[in-house]
């Protein structure tokens, strides 16, 4: 996640302190983790951090080891000053305090979201989702929970652009037998924060087994989706209550759809005229004040 006060730099020391050879997958999600969420790394609890990262405690443990340290408590406790120090001190003070005002914190929480999401952008990590969005025959986009609503955007603003997508999130039997006619021409977005449902994971395998492209976006990197995922893109999602902030994900599939209604412009045109011809017919255009209609 986004945290406030996190830079590059906090990420730089991390990866600066891998070993040559690298870390194995689960060591991998785990880094990941302490990256993307350092302030839950740096308060949280072995077994905490572990759920997050998709593994079990001793991994978390080897996972600090082969970063240079004894063990989780001393990495813990460099990853608790160095996430304190990048703070200000009425930051610092909020973090002792707790939040007196949720309405404002929600909003410089996702303020921050959208900062790392930006430092991150991957121009060519959504140019190929894109690109296997528009090659496919239709696209599933899975999303349930609260982050149905990204999902629903997602699909919607693609179909506008001229692509068969539609999003998934009725419950099992509906995904069971919109994922049993998946095929090798088609591809599955998957989108998942917080908890991680096992029936997205199952939808995940059973497409790749399909032989369809699998894309994740997600604010862990569970070992269980990425390795049934083309590709995971990563999207900062901690709130500052008891529900995950939707903010950084909404972003990023509207940068998807503004990559893919550029893959094929005149398809994109020729379907919002199409639209728009519709929609007059069914009276859903508002006429403006004093005009003739919109």
């Amino acid at each position: 996640m986004a945290e406030t006060g996190t830079d590059d730099g906090f990420e730089a020391w991390l990866r600066d302190r891998l070993p040559g050879r690298g870390l194995r997958p689960k060591s991998a999600a785990v880094l990941e983790v302490l990256v993307s969420q350092p302030r839950r790394a740096s308060f949280g609890s072995t077994a905490e951090l572990a759920q997050l990262a998709g593994v079990n405690v001793a991994t978390v443990t080897r996972t600090a080891q082969a970063l240079g340290f004894a063990g989780w408590p001393a990495l813990q406790q460099e990853l608790r000053a160095r996430y304190l120090s990048s703070l200000s001190a009425p930051q610092v003070a909020e973090e002792h305090r707790g939040v007196d005002s949720p309405g404002s914190a929600s909003l410089r929480r996702d303020l921050d979201s959208l900062a790392l999401l930006n430092r991150r952008f991957d121009e060519e990590v959504l140019r190929e989702v894109a690109q296997a969005i528009a090659a496919a025959r239709r696209t599933v986009v899975l999303a349930d929970g609260s982050y149905a609503a990204v999902g629903i955007a997602f699909a919607h603003n693609a179909r506008l652009a001229g692509y068969d997508v539609h999003a998934v999130t009725a419950g099992d039997a509906e995904l069971a037998n919109v994922i049993a006619k998946l095929t090798a021409g088609d591809a599955l977005v998957a989108i998942s924060f917080w908890r991680l449902y096992e029936s997205t994971v199952r939808a995940a395998n059973e497409a790749k087994h399909r032989g369809a492209r699998v894309f994740a976006v997600t604010d862990a990197a569970s070992p269980a989706l990425a390795s049934a995922a083309d590709r995971v893109l990563m999207v900062p999602a901690e709130g500052v209550t008891f529900f995950p902030s939707l903010t950084a994900g909404m972003a990023l599939v509207q940068a998807i759809v503004a990559q893919l209604a550029a893959v094929d412009p005149v398809r994109t045109s020729g379907s919002i005229e199409a639209a728009e011809a519709m929609w007059s017919r069914f009276d859903l255009l508002h006429r403006r004040p004093g005009g003739k209609g919109a």
